[in-house]
């Protein structure tokens, strides 16, 4: 078991895949962070109210994604653009973590957040030597389940009204890959 997981996580502060590069976030993605993070389509699935100025997008990443080692911008390789975050929430004492992720509206559907989760995955099990990752979506993101599914994880239950969101009770569908899973699906 690895010990110093903070460490590993600052050491593995760049990730790459195929069309993006995750990394930590530059105060010059503030503008970015406010259009995925203003948009009222994007925010239904998520917990937080969202940005209401470019001020508050500037906030967001010190007070937040600077926060702690783990999340990382999703930066498209093309044209430097912040298009998202993919987030790592370690639980050390049971070898396990949880991830979540948002992706800008106008990029959805094009592979990037599978990119994204993958490479976190093989980052989780391959570097820090998790045995599990888990993960969440409200039933009504069903394009979210997709990503998860396709990088390995399985479907493992829905929490009826599970969390109270914007005065709104949601069911929420589990996923989860165990490290097990994920060196066998690499053998295949």
């Amino acid at each position: 078991m690895k010990n110093n997981y903070r460490e590993l996580l600052y050491d593995n502060e760049t990730l790459e895949a195929k069309s993006i590069l995750l990394r930590r976030f530059k105060k010059e993605d503030y503008k970015d962070v406010f259009e995925y993070g203003s948009d009222e389509e994007t925010l239904k699935y998520l917990m937080w109210d969202g940005l209401r100025s470019l001020d508050d997008a500037k906030s967001a990443i010190i007070d937040f994604y600077w926060s702690q080692p783990g999340i990382y911008a999703i930066e498209l390789r093309e044209n430097k653009k912040c298009i998202g975050c993919i987030d790592l929430r370690l639980e050390p004492e049971h070898e396990k973590a949880s991830v979540g992720y948002v992706l800008n509206r106008q990029y959805w559907c094009k592979g990037y957040t599978t990119e994204a989760l993958s490479a976190v995955l093989s980052l989780c099990f391959d570097k820090l030597e998790l045995n599990r990752i888990e993960s969440t979506h409200y039933i009504g993101n069903e394009g979210s389940g997709e990503v998860m599914k396709k990088c390995g994880m399985e479907f493992e239950g829905i929490g009826k009204r599970e969390v109270k969101v914007k005065c709104v009770f949601h069911d929420v569908a589990h996923y989860a890959i165990t490290r097990n899973t994920w060196l066998r699906n690499i053998l295949e």
